[in-house]
């Protein structure tokens, strides 16, 4: 039987629709553990390539006859191999197109919902590594927000939407991911916006968002309004887009909150943080969808494959908005955190124009899992 190939945006739709697949991953026992493809209904095997150097006649009857079969290695060529040899004993299997890098990179774009005046909110999921970004789309023009170092699918979907973008936004210093908002400001000479208090070290020009700013997009139809939200990190801001839609970047997630401990700060900024999150956003509408950086769980994606959740709701489920007592929350967001993302500080002085790695180390820095969440 021939091996196929099967693309990352194959592997999405699946995950999307909670279809069955079957996943081999090759890799190292540690890699596999530390970061996999999750799906609501997909079933593992791990073991390593160099375990099948001599044959898979051993793992054959672990193999499912009724199930998609995938086999995963970390850049393609391994899985390309083991799929050769399932096929060559008789197993109708594919291999994932460009390894855990690509399903790593891969964004898929899903309608979040209208806004008033005929605009469009879209999401664009990163299911490999659990980033969120925005894109705001009204009478002709586009505003993008946290946007990801891949920065074509932005550009290019514009264009779809025949928009111009004219606003760029980081809603604060990343930590986890390289923001590619400055090269697509570059690219299309939008304004780049960022916290004044997330870029007191960068090394190039940008437009200062703070509390009160009002940017329009399209004929007077979506305002954006910045709300200060330190916590995350000093500059943490969120917006409010057309009085539906809170993007809350790193701050408040649907299924936890923000840490504060990436830029090494997180004794003094957990008084922010708790501020934030329980009296900042306390005072906004209960009605809001809080559509939020990243995610870390694939149970947080909703039916159509959107990260979202109104704020009332999460008032009354999400823990970590329900800690009466103050050094709890302290000891909640100060110890026992996950490990810190790869390569964060390279990442942080990427993104403040510091260092300017090539394409192959940016894509290095960024493996592994989403890990800007307490829980």
């Amino acid at each position: 039987m021939a091996v196929k190939a099967m693309s990352p945006k194959e592997v999405a739709q699946k995950v999307i629709k909670k279809e069955d697949l079957f996943i081999l991953d090759v890799r190292n026992t540690d890699a596999f553990e530390d970061w996999k493809i999750d799906g609501h209904t997909f079933e593992y095997l791990n073991i390593p390539y160099f375990d099948l150097l001599d044959g898979v006649e051993e793992i054959l009857e672990k193999l499912p006859n009724d199930k998609d079969i995938l086999v995963v290695c970390a850049k393609e060529g391994s899985s390309i191999m083991v799929a050769e040899m399932l096929s060559d004993e008789g197993k109708d299997v594919a291999y994932l197109e460009g390894g855990m890098k690509a399903w790593s990179e891969h964004l898929e774009p899903v309608k979040v919902g209208d806004l008033t005046g005929g605009g469009e909110l879209y999401q664009f999921v990163r299911l490999g590594k659990g980033c969120l970004s925005y894109m705001v789309v009204s009478n002709g023009e586009a505003a993008i927000v946290d946007a990801t170092r891949m920065t074509d699918i932005f550009i290019d979907f514009a264009k779809e939407k025949n928009a111009e973008i004219t606003n760029v936004f980081d809603t604060h210093l990343h930590a986890d991911h390289i923001s590619g908002g400055r090269k697509i400001a570059e690219a299309t000479n939008a304004a780049y916006w960022l916290p004044p208090k997330d870029a007191e070290e960068v090394t190039f020009e940008y437009a200062a968002l703070e509390d009160g700013n009002k940017v329009v997009i399209g004929n007077s139809t979506i305002d954006i309004n910045a709300l200060y939200s330190p916590g995350h990190t000093i500059g943490s801001t969120s917006f409010v887009i057309d009085e539906k839609y809170l993007l809350s970047g790193d701050i408040l997630f649907v299924d936890s909150i923000g840490r504060p401990d990436l830029a090494g700060k997180a004794e003094d900024w957990v008084a922010d943080l708790r501020e934030s999150l329980y009296k900042r956003y306390k005072n906004l509408s209960m009605e809001l969808t809080v559509l939020p950086a990243h995610f870390m769980i694939i149970d947080e994606l909703n039916e159509n494959g959107t990260v979202g959740e109104k704020l009332g709701t999460l008032f009354a489920k999400n823990h970590g908005l329900n800690i009466e007592d103050e050094d709890e929350f302290r000891k909640l967001v100060s110890e026992n955190l996950p490990p810190q993302p790869n390569a964060y500080q390279e990442i942080r002085e990427t993104n403040m124009g510091k260092v300017t790695p090539d394409e192959e180390k940016q894509r290095e820095m960024e493996i592994g899992p989403n890990r800007c969440a307490v829980r």
